[in-house]
């Protein structure tokens, strides 16, 4: 089941997602590790100078509330584990602030829970933000929004969270850091047999029955969770690494495509998946209907949809929905996301950005349909 290890795959990243568990960030629950966590922000800026865009997936805001609070074992009340969020939340912001500082590089704080991403206009809202800050040069630090979620919305574990994230902004790559070298076979204390797993395909059933078994007693992941998040993060094209947190210069060394750890590849490129996404997607609210000179540069491929080039809006949609466009004889061009709901689509039709917020008393974007959300129908 192992596959030939391909250098190319994050070597050739350009934006990839890294994510850190509870037991690495509050060195096994003894507090926040400042050593460790100015080592990673010191590899993440490195790369952010060398033109890729990184975003940090940071669980311990758990396990460091936990620690100010005097609690000793995790508890079971939701309503104590949100205290202990709320607490933790403010120590783990300020160090991942005052560490980045250090090295040149500003950050943002993102809480996200499962509805910002179930959502589509709230998945666009934060898509953008995320992207904004990238393009700023701000390093995104992430964590699930314990303070208000509740059992029917957590993620559960923040390796789900990492792989959403990954899917969110389109990453080429998902590095999971953890307190293991990576997956073995079996479980290498109770098998000596057991092999490591340098690379395989990510959604390979075999390897869930490899990872059975559950994590420490800080976080709620495990191995399992590991490889469920590689499957996800692969459903957007990105491929997965799961290495161990401790590993000197684990980040910069996986830059220039070393073998570390274990490499879940994607089978599909991330292009050709959101693609096939936007195919397959049969349920479209709506649709708009475009000139013949925005058919055209549609077509020429590399544009976006301006609302300048539509001439009628069809149907009832929401901003985030999957839309259709179609040229004046009806036939569809392309299909994408559409950056405005119908009604102000409507409004906006053969109008330059220029009065976007006079008309609708703001601007989210110039575009309709941003090319990066738009496939040409076949």
């Amino acid at each position: 089941m192992t596959q030939k290890f391909d250098a190319s795959i994050l070597r050739d990243a350009r934006r990839v997602v890294v994510k850190v568990g509870s037991s690495l960030v509050t060195n096994e629950g003894r507090g926040l590790d400042e050593a460790a966590i100015g080592e990673w922000c010191r590899q993440m800026s490195l790369l952010v100078r060398q033109g890729r865009e990184v975003i940090m997936v940071s669980s311990g805001a758990i396990a460091e509330g936990m620690k100010r609070l005097g609690w000793t074992t995790r508890p079971s009340a939701i309503s104590e584990l949100q205290a202990a969020a709320a607490v933790g939340q403010m120590g783990l912001a300020q160090m991942y602030e005052t560490k980045l500082r250090e090295n040149g590089l500003g950050s943002a704080q993102v809480l996200l829970t499962h509805a910002d991403l179930a959502d589509r206009e709230r998945y666009l809202n934060a898509r953008s933000t995320l992207l904004t800050l990238l393009k700023l040069g701000v390093l995104p630090v992430i964590n699930e929004n314990d303070t208000v979620v509740n059992d029917e919305i957590k993620f559960g574990d923040n390796d789900t969270l990492g792989a959403l994230v990954a899917n969110l902004v389109e990453a080429d790559a998902l590095v999971i850091l953890t307190d293991q070298k990576g997956l073995y076979t079996a479980d290498p204390r109770k098998d000596p047999g057991a092999q490591f797993v340098h690379v395989a395909q990510a959604g390979n059933p075999a390897l869930e029955a490899m990872a059975g078994g559950v994590g420490s007693s800080l976080g709620r992941g495990g191995m399992i969770t590991k490889i469920l998040a590689a499957r996800r993060a692969a459903g957007s094209g990105a491929s997965t690494v799961i290495a161990w947190g401790r590993e000197p210069d684990a980040l910069l060394r996986l830059s220039q495509g070393e073998s570390i750890g274990t490499l879940l590849v994607a089978p599909t490129q991330k292009t050709q998946a959101r693609k096939q996404w936007m195919v397959d997607h049969l349920q479209m609210r709506g649709s708009v209907t475009v000139d013949a000179g925005a058919v055209q540069k549609l077509r020429s491929g590399g544009s976006s949809l301006l609302p300048i080039g539509m001439t009628a809006v069809e149907g009832e949609f929401s901003r985030g929905d999957v839309i259709a466009i179609r040229s004046d004889e009806g036939v569809e061009v392309a299909r994408g996301l559409a950056n405005y709901a119908s009604a102000e689509a409507r409004l906006l039709c053969r109008k330059p950005s220029s009065v976007f917020e006079k008309l609708l008393g703001y601007m989210a974007e110039p575009e309709m349909v941003h090319r990066d959300n738009l496939v040409l129908s076949r």
